[in-house]
């Protein structure tokens, strides 16, 4: 399914409507959540959505399995906010390009998601992107394993999206599941193109 430029114009609308709320990873295991006061890092991720030779693609990453922290997990490009950045959508465009070689000129930001808050103590800023000119995808070494498309009209289905659980900390975690071929998504990245998936629905 390929997105048009009414689709583009929706998404863009859906993006700018003023809201209150953010997602989180406790939103399906409450009353767990982080003890008030935290202080949450901030950082910011890319949903890049380029055209292919099927239709609209969202393009994602697969951490190295040698990494420390989230080793093998699907994710969107981006990271956390360093002093250099001016902003999260700012470390978001930058990450992006270290970590899968998109260039921030091609790259029209329609708008920000909710931000999503991660049981690791940070506040994640989405940013979703239409990538405007073609770009040699480049995996960054050492870092990501894989760079590779889900359909647009996947993650924008609501029908799609599973709860899965696993134990984690002595407690049950539930989270969402998004499943492509061989690909897992779940945790923080399908909970917020999960988001997304509600927004253009209307939830």
């Amino acid at each position: 399914m390929a997105v048009s430029e009414a689709d583009f114009a929706r998404l863009r609308e859906v993006l700018a409507t003023p809201r209150n709320t953010g997602t989180s990873d406790f939103d399906l295991n409450r009353p767990h959540a982080h003890p008030p006061g935290t202080k949450l890092r901030e950082a910011g991720v890319l949903v890049p959505v380029a055209e292919g030779p099927r239709g609209a693609e969202i393009i994602l990453t697969k951490r190295s399995s040698a990494l420390k922290h989230h080793p093998g997990q699907v994710a969107f490009p981006g990271g956390k906010v360093d002093p250099g950045d001016a902003d999260a959508m700012a470390a978001a465009l930058r990450e992006a390009h270290e970590e899968i070689g998109l260039p921030p000129r091609g790259v029209e930001v329609l708008g920000a998601l909710p931000p999503h808050e991660t049981v690791t103590g940070f506040i994640m800023r989405p940013y979703v992107g239409r990538i405007r000119e073609a770009f040699r995808e480049v995996p960054e070494p050492g870092e990501v394993e894989e760079v590779f498309r889900i359909p647009f009209a996947l993650a924008a289905d609501p029908a799609n999206y599973r709860i899965e659980y696993r134990h984690w900390r002595g407690r049950k975690r539930h989270y969402f599941v998004l499943a492509w071929g061989p690909y897992y998504v779940w945790g923080a990245t399908a909970r917020i193109l999960r988001e997304m998936c509600a927004l253009l629905e209307g939830e």
